[in-house]
C-alpha cells in the first residue's frame, strides 16, 4: 500500500509482479491481499496488458485502520461471551486497549507514512 501511495500522484498502475519484486514479498501471497483489499475498495485493478493496481482513493484518505480491518481479523474484546461480564476486574483495561488501537491506526494515513 505504501508503494501505490508512492506511485498515486503518477496514476501510473504497478502490476503484482513489479510491486512483489520492490517490496520484496511473494506473488502468491501479494495477490491474496491485493484481492482483499479490490474487493474493500481501497484499490482498484485493471487486467490485461499494460494492467496493474492503484489506489482506489487519495493516500489521505486511506487509513492503517482501513487496511488492517481488511487483512487482520481483528475482533474488539467482546465481554458479551463472558460469564464474567458483570464482575471481570480486567474488561476495563481490555475496552481501553481497543480504544488505543483503534485510535491509533485511524490517526496514521498513508500519506503520513510516505512523507
Amino acid at each position: 500500500m505504501v508503494l501505490l501511495a508512492k506511485n498515486y500522484k503518477s496514476k501510473e498502475l504497478l502490476s503484482l509482479r513489479e510491486i512483489a519484486k520492490r517490496e520484496l514479498i511473494s506473488f502468491d501471497f501479494l495477490e491474496k491481499i491485493v484481492s482483499q483489499l479490490e474487493k474493500a475498495k481501497l484499490v482498484k485493478g485493471k487486467k490485461g496488458a499494460g494492467g496493474g493496481y492503484i489506489l482506489a482513493k487519495s493516500p489521505q484518505k486511506i487509513t492503517a485502520k482501513d487496511i488492517v480491518e481488511v487483512l487482520e481479523d481483528t475482533m474488539p474484546v467482546n465481554c458479551a461471551l463472558c460469564g464474567k461480564k458483570a464482575k471481570c476486574a480486567s474488561k476495563n483495561v481490555w475496552v481501553k486497549v481497543d480504544l488505543a488501537i483503534a485510535k491509533a491506526l485511524k490517526s496514521v494515513t498513508l500519506a503520513k507514512l510516505i512523507k
